[in-house]
């Protein structure tokens, strides 16, 4: 399917991350706030290997157009991890320990993902996990009661983040089906490895991050307690993308199926007048139901 948007490399953004960001900025909640900021600390590392899948297949591709944008998803994946560590210089100053675990994360992709296992593996985790983040800006950002309590600027990350998720989401699935054709059953199995993966390592880096800020063992738990119920529970915040990510699994999907991004518009035609991320993220959040 013809990509109904052109994948646009934005660099030098200022999301004014250096600023006086409250330390729980997602409304004073410690556990959304903690959950946002470890899926933070995985976006370096991770998108260091989502570059590296498909770059390994990119000498066999012989579509221009799908050279082309192999090389701006590279380049928006290479800003994302840029921003994304400017972000998390904020939480080594808190007291995490943001070294190990992003060593912990190298470890994982560098040393036994693309040492050890097949190409085809790292481009179907890498596929999968497009989709997920790609379904991601749906559930941030169709709803305005998702991101209402947040600080703008961090609000303003996730959205530039949400909305080059969206326009390159079908790169990598490309990749893997029309270059490493890559089977139906590894496709599958990845995207449940995957998912399974993000969501222990998203829970237990957030666990580790409010033992951080101080908080008893009997808080913690009861901080996670109500955070699994915000996150899978009925009415939860995944709930309303079920339906995106399970279509992953049918045997005809494209990720260009998926649906536009409401909002989409906005955030480009205020970003292209002003040139300001958070002017732009607040006309996405502003553009939700």
């Amino acid at each position: 399917m013809k990509p109904p948007h052109h994948i646009i490399p934005r660099e030098k953004l200022d999301f004014d991350l250096a600023g006086d960001i409250p330390r729980h900025w997602f409304g004073g909640d410690p556990f959304k706030t903690r959950y946002f900021d470890a899926m933070s600390t995985l976006f370096p590392e991770g998108e260091r290997f989502f570059i590296s899948s498909v770059r390994a297949y990119r000498d066999q591709v012989t579509d221009l157009q799908l050279l082309q944008e192999i090389q701006d998803f590279m380049r928006q994946e290479g800003q994302h991890g840029m921003v994304h560590t400017q972000y998390n210089k904020r939480l080594r100053a808190q007291g995490i320990n943001v070294d190990k675990l992003e060593g912990i994360l190298r470890h994982l992709f560098v040393n036994i993902a693309q040492k050890y296992a097949p190409k085809a593996q790292s481009l179907a985790e890498t596929a999968a996990t497009e989709h997920m983040t790609a379904i991601m800006a749906h559930c941030l950002f169709t709803n305005k009661k998702v991101m209402g309590p947040a600080d703008k600027r961090v609000r303003a990350m996730y959205a530039w983040h949400a909305i080059e998720e969206v326009e390159h989401k079908s790169v990598a699935f490309d990749v893997m089906q029309k270059v490493a054709k890559v089977g139906y059953a590894r496709r599958a199995m990845a995207l449940l490895s995957v998912t399974l993966g993000f969501n222990l390592y998203a829970l237990g880096v957030a666990a580790y991050m409010l033992k951080a800020d101080g908080f008893s063992l009997w808080q913690r738990v009861k901080m996670m307690s109500k955070g699994v119920l915000w996150l899978y529970a009925p009415g939860g915040l995944y709930m309303p993308i079920m339906g995106h990510y399970l279509a992953y699994f049918k045997p005809g999907f494209h990720p260009w199926k998926s649906g536009e991004l409401k909002g989409y518009q906005t955030w480009m035609t205020t970003f292209d007048r002003t040139g300001d991320p958070i002017q732009a993220g607040e006309m996405l959040y502003a553009a939700a139901d």
